[in-house]
């Protein structure tokens, strides 16, 4: 059984095709990166796992059943720009919300709850800074923050919306190295990714999307100049710039 299995998906919005009959097969222990132009439908194939946007047609299965079911499997990293940074909330108080799945109505957080916090926060190296409020950090601590937050969870599946963005490059290569680390634990991550120069040393398979599949599969096989010219198509010139043809 695949962690993830999508069928024929589609969805549009206000009568507009964003993404048209998908069809992908994730394993597990994989670092997928999901590529393609702006308005390819990357964050909404996103939406569509978590069961958060209406289907036009087709089936997400996760772990073989409905988002429903395993929701508490299943972590996101939005954007942040999705994030109301100015939010009242220390680090602790956000990294703690991965917890919430595991707590039962009326259930308070206990000591494994916190405990479990911690130890996330030392393993992205930023539990000095457990309780500042988030609105203070950098942008590249705040993205630290949200993925303690998914490692607190204790999920099967990541699904991490260009979490390199406003990073500095140590940061990158601290999240990239737990991105791997989780995968060698038998993790699945899909992570969209945007610098094209980065994606042959971070990813081990590829989504190449542009409203439809364009090509997936082993990132030294897939990957290649055809298959990024025909997902980015008419945004050349930006390829060009990567040195990618």
């Amino acid at each position: 059984m695949n962690p993830i299995s999508i069928t024929g998906l589609s969805v549009s919005y206000d009568n507009k095709i964003v993404l048209t009959n998908i069809f992908l097969e994730l394993e597990k222990g994989r670092v997928y990166g999901v590529i393609g132009p702006n308005g390819a439908g990357k964050s909404t194939l996103f939406k569509a796992i978590l069961g958060l946007i209406d289907m036009n047609a087709g089936k997400v299965l996760v772990n073989g059943e409905s988002i429903k079911e395993q929701r508490k499997n299943v972590v996101y990293v939005p954007q942040r720009d999705e994030v109301d940074w100015q939010f009242p909330a220390t680090v602790m108080d956000i990294v703690l919300m991965g917890r919430y799945p595991h707590i039962k109505l009326f259930q308070r957080i206990g000591k494994k709850d916190r405990d479990a916090a911690m130890d996330a926060l030392r393993e992205i190296g930023i539990e000095h800074l457990k309780d500042r409020q988030i609105g203070e950090l950098s942008g590249g601590q705040q993205q630290r923050v949200f993925l303690a937050r998914a490692l607190c969870q204790g999920a099967d599946i990541y699904l991490l919306d260009e979490p390199f963005v406003g990073v500095d490059i140590t940061t990158e290569e601290k999240i990239i190295s737990i991105l791997k680390k989780l995968a060698s634990e038998g993790k699945t991550l899909l992570v969209v990714h945007h610098d094209l120069s980065s994606v042959n040393a971070y990813f081990d398979k590829v989504v190449l999307l542009n409203q439809r599949l364009i090509a997936f599969g082993d990132t030294e096989t897939t990957f290649t100049k055809e298959n990024i010219a025909k997902a980015y198509s008419g945004q050349l010139p930006i390829l060009q710039q990567t040195g990618m043809v």
